[in-house]
């Protein structure tokens, strides 16, 4: 039996060509790869001794030969006689993984440099033995070679897992090619590892499938799952708006997210003030909801959510004692996960996708428009519903107090409907409270509903063509009112 292998990432070779030679291989390999086994004292065999003909052009042609390629691709017996009469012996197996072209892409590798990590040989390697993949072995990647070896104790991998190392050979080839293709155009290739199925998806008879970016390293790959029920496609969606929003209101903040959008969101002087508040934003809404702690989640916030009805409750960390408190509540899902990072946003249309940068928030543009300025307690409070209102479906009105919510108007088709929904909700709570809007009030309606509802104070973008009715309105209120200059929908 022979391996061809050829490797740019030596990780782990050493010892799986050991482990391939105590199988009885024969080991046949190029340039860096074979210098490194023969110091490592394992027997080789070099592709020129093969082929008959040196490396050339520095090292840009070595594998590409009739006796290399031949070997791979060799069909049955009808072909051994091809073989016999040009010198080539069969492959049964090769390991191979690619120049680091988007690693040096992402450090700013210069044009020459990039051009130099285009593979050609270790692509045409791969997807020759990944197209015979009946009768021969493909390994891309050190993360394989455990699995490889436990097979070759037990007679070798069998058809099925040479199917599902070869489907892996092409989805490494297509997605370097992938990253070739965005450099050199302006369109980009966007590969997509399957992740796994989920439950379902919006609803019970739809079916989901989970994808993650390859080489995208989002919070939920990185998520530790402590307990509950498998996660379902709202799950997921839920959950990143919660754990977003968390993580912008700062640290110790948690946020309740029914249907993506923030139910109350609070930052208080402890974990579980700070849910009790958020829960209490509008505890009718959070039935159900899910919850985002920025921080580590304590025996008695968890203690508090057992009496509450909850399907998922995402944390940096937990303390001991939480699995306890919580091992009431079999079904709730409690998972931990790093911070989210900003990451470009993808929607789905039919046939395609939509892309954009993520919203950022950013407060050097704000400025004062009325005749009263806002107090300190008010501005932080605007500063707080503000982020909040940019994490909220359009049209968003966010009623806080202080670092807590008291009531949101969330994904309404008019923004004085949003305004009369938040005060609604807030009832007595918005006096004294002050109000953010994600985008601008068209007309003076949606002001003059908070500040018959007790707001005193407001931050809006601004840029209506009635801006001046608005700020009229505001003055006659007595309100203070901001301008941010930038608006922050969500659709």
């Amino acid at each position: 039996m022979r391996a061809l292998i050829s490797v740019h990432d030596k990780t782990g070779l050493v010892d799986f060509a050991r482990g391939l030679v105590d199988h009885g291989y024969e080991i046949v390999s190029s340039g860096g790869t074979a210098a490194a086994l023969a110091e490592a004292g394992i027997p080789v065999t070099t592709v020129s001794d093969v082929t008959g003909a040196p490396e050339i052009l520095g090292g840009r042609v070595k594998t590409l030969h009739p006796r290399v390629h031949g070997g791979i691709l060799a069909r049955g017996a009808e072909d051994d006689e091809e073989l016999r009469a040009n010198g080539i012996d069969r492959f049964d197996l090769v390991v191979c993984n690619l120049y680091p072209f988007r690693e040096t892409l992402d450090v700013g590798g210069t044009d020459d440099e990039l051009v130099e990590m285009i593979d050609i040989g270790g692509p045409a390697m791969i997807r020759a033995a990944a197209k015979n993949h009946q009768r021969v072995v493909v390994v891309v990647s050190p993360d394989q070679y455990e699995e490889v070896l436990e097979a070759m104790s037990v007679g070798g991998p069998d058809y099925d897992h040479r199917r599902a190392l070869a489907a892996e050979a092409f989805f490494t080839t297509a997605v370097y090619d992938a990253a070739v293709v965005g450099w050199l155009g302006d369109d980009r290739v966007v590969p997509l590892r399957h992740v796994g199925s989920l439950r379902y998806g919006e609803n019970p008879h739809q079916e989901a499938t989970l994808y993650r970016e390859e080489h995208a390293r989002p919070w939920w790959s990185e998520a530790v799952f402590l307990q509950g029920k498998e996660m379902s496609f709202n799950n997921y969606i839920d959950t990143e708006a919660a754990w977003t929003l968390c993580h912008s209101l700062g640290e110790g903040s948690v946020v309740v997210v029914k249907h993506t959008n923030p139910c109350g969101a609070a930052r208080g002087g402890s974990t579980l003030d700070s849910f009790e508040m958020a829960w209490e934003g509008d505890s009718l809404a959070a039935f159900g909801g899910v919850v985002g702690v920025a921080g580590e989640l304590d025996p008695a916030t968890a203690g508090a959510m057992v009496g509450r009805f909850i399907e998922v409750v995402v944390a940096r960390s937990v303390s001991p004692g939480v699995g306890e408190a919580l091992a009431r509540k079999p079904g709730l899902r409690l998972l931990t996960a790093p911070p989210p990072a900003p990451a470009r946003v993808w929607r789905g249309i039919e046939g395609g996708f939509l892309a954009q940068d993520p919203d950022r928030l950013a407060e050097e543009d704000w400025r004062v428009v009325t005749r009263r300025s806002p107090s300190d307690e008010e501005l932080e409070a605007l500063r707080f519903s503000w982020v909040v209102a940019a994490h909220a479906k359009s049209n968003a009105i966010v009623v806080a107090t202080g670092t807590h919510t008291v009531g949101i108007g969330a994904g309404d088709q008019s923004r004085v409907g949003a305004a009369e929904r938040a005060v609604v909700k807030a009832g007595d709570r918005a006096k004294g409270a002050v109000a953010a809007s994600d985008a601008f009030f068209p007309f003076r309606d949606g002001l003059d509903v908070l500040a018959e509802a007790g707001v005193t104070a407001v931050v809006q973008p601004g840029g209506s063509r009635n801006d001046a009715e608005v700020i009229e309105a505001a003055d006659e209120h007595g309100l203070a009112m901001v301008l941010t200059g930038r608006r922050h929908f969500r659709h």
